[in-house]
């Protein structure tokens, strides 16, 4: 299965921060017999988010969408808003399992807004921007995945 992996940060889109998060989710993907497809680093800002989400989950080609970055609470982390009107269908229980693991870690992990849906045929999780919180967000659903994308993509036959 394909995967993309957005990378949504002021710090690393304007080259002022090193973007380890993404390098970290595309690790653990290729371990996990992802392809990954296509990582970009796009601002926190809604219309670039949005716009990438929407082209990526247009061309058919990408089952997953990996964003890291903008759950949290200060003032630019806007990754939720620009998410969630993009979904049409929201699957709640992928974003209570990413927070209830994370919590085994750490209470700051109620802190999160991450969230989880699909848009056409592909899945899309939103995942905080630390390295450690990405990576053990993605850890928490990752046997999950190709399950629910099979379903997302009509392949919803058990045994086949």
């Amino acid at each position: 299965m394909k995967a993309a992996i957005v990378t949504i940060s002021d710090g690393c889109y304007h080259q002022k921060k090193k973007d380890t998060s993404g390098q970290a989710l595309e690790k653990l993907l290729v371990e996990s017999q992802w392809i990954v497809a296509f990582t970009k680093i796009v601002p926190d800002d809604i219309p670039a988010i949005q716009n990438q989400l929407v082209e990526l989950s247009e061309n058919g080609d990408i089952d997953l969408i990996v964003t890291s970055g903008g759950t949290g609470l200060g003032p630019r982390d806007v990754t939720p808003e620009a998410v969630k009107p993009l979904l049409e269908k929201e699957v709640a229980g992928l974003a209570e399992l990413m927070r209830l693991r994370g919590l085994e870690q750490t209470e700051f992990a109620a802190l999160s807004r991450s969230l989880a849906g699909s848009r056409k045929e592909t899945l899309i999780l939103a995942l905080p921007g630390s390295p450690k919180g990405a990576t053990e967000s993605l850890q928490a659903v990752l046997k999950l995945l190709p399950h629910a994308i099979d379903l997302l993509q009509g392949r919803t036959q058990h045994g086949k």
